[in-house]
């Protein structure tokens, strides 16, 4: 058991002195198994002279996912079409990755509209590739969320991301799909009888 022990704290130290693990200013750490995966700055990984992050699992056989991600008001992009994009470089995705975007609304937790990817995803070992994810933004919007999610088990290091807003020549990656949500004037079925 020692022996064990010992191995696995080897085997996590080498990992920490391998990548800084700095979570970049402006982004959290998140996802139903944050706490199995490594998520921060891999300072041994720069591409084309940009910065690089890494998440990678922790364990075998992860059940979950982890994410660096963001979330943004949607003022700014209000009625616009939206792109983001970046580039990922994978090793030993059993799962899936990729990166992610939603478009929420107040009142309700159904978003307007969400792209991750799970259609196209990153697994297996690959090169540097750039990815897109492209969604409109509707004028009852109100939170943009967005990152680069590890489902499962393996590593992938992302950078160069950009966020901006596109003509509506360039399609979208997955479409609008709830209505907006229209709060009530007066309240309604008090009594739970509907």
């Amino acid at each position: 058991m020692v022996n064990l022990f010992a191995k696995t704290a080897i085997v996590i130290t080498g990992l920490v002195l391998l990548f800084s693990f700095d979570i970049p200013r402006g982004w959290v750490k998140g996802g139903s198994m944050a706490d199995k995966y490594f998520i921060g700055i891999d300072s041994t990984a720069a591409s084309d002279g940009h910065k690089t992050v890494c998440i990678q699992s922790l364990q075998d056989d992860v059940k979950g996912f982890g994410t660096l991600m963001q979330q943004i008001q949607a003022g700014n992009y209000l009625g616009k079409r939206l792109r983001l994009s970046g580039n990922i470089k994978s090793e030993n995705v059993t799962g899936r990755a990729g990166f992610w975007m939603r478009v929420d609304q107040p009142g309700t937790s159904t978003p307007l509209c969400f792209d991750n990817m799970q259609q196209r995803p990153v697994t297996g070992n690959t090169g540097w590739t750039e990815y897109e994810i492209v969604l409109d933004v509707p004028s009852s919007a109100s939170v943009i969320a967005f990152g680069a999610l590890l489902s499962g088990n393996g590593r992938i290091w992302f950078n160069n991301l950009r966020l901006e807003a596109v003509s509506t020549t360039v399609p979208v990656t997955a479409p609008v799909t709830a209505q907006p949500y229209q709060m009530a004037g007066e309240p309604v079925n008090l009594n739970f009888e509907q």
